[in-house]
């Protein structure tokens, strides 16, 4: 049985939760060891990573909140399984192109190596959670019983 009340204490306990909170500190550490650099060596290279980032960063925190309040329930018209596995995927694929060319345009610059290894981490929590929610979104329906 689900507990009830406006807060869900265990999600953050939880492996799912973890892996969220995991995700957004990868990120928020990949976004400031770019941003903070000085010694950008190509601009738009390393705008693109900082667009990547911060967006990403700021859904998933919009996911984690959903999940910790619940929210998710009060609006059911919504496939939010199947959301959050595009979501996942998509930011796996953009993260990863981010990170690929941050590594390349880093030219031996210790902040920008740091940003680009971060988003590689963050890539492969993203493919973790991508790999979780394809079971619960994609996953083997249950068929109903012979005739």
């Amino acid at each position: 049985m689900a507990p009830s009340g406006l807060v869900d204490p265990g999600f953050l306990r939880s492996s799912e939760g973890s892996l969220s909170v995991a995700q957004t500190v990868a990120l928020l550490i990949a976004f400031l060891c770019v941003h903070c650099s000085s010694w950008w060596t190509d601009f738009s290279a390393f705008r693109y990573f900082q667009v990547v980032t911060l967006w990403f960063l700021v859904t998933f925190l919009i996911f984690l909140f959903m999940h910790i309040f619940r929210l998710q329930s009060k609006m059911p018209c919504i496939n939010w399984a199947l959301t959050e596995f595009l979501h996942y995927a998509v930011g796996m694929l953009l993260i990863f192109i981010a990170s690929l060319v941050a590594a390349v345009k880093s030219r031996g610059i210790f902040a920008l190596i740091a940003g680009s290894v971060f988003g590689f981490i963050a890539t492969v929590l993203l493919a973790i959670s991508v790999c979780r929610s394809y079971r619960v979104a994609c996953g083997s329906q249950p068929t109903s019983g012979t005739r």
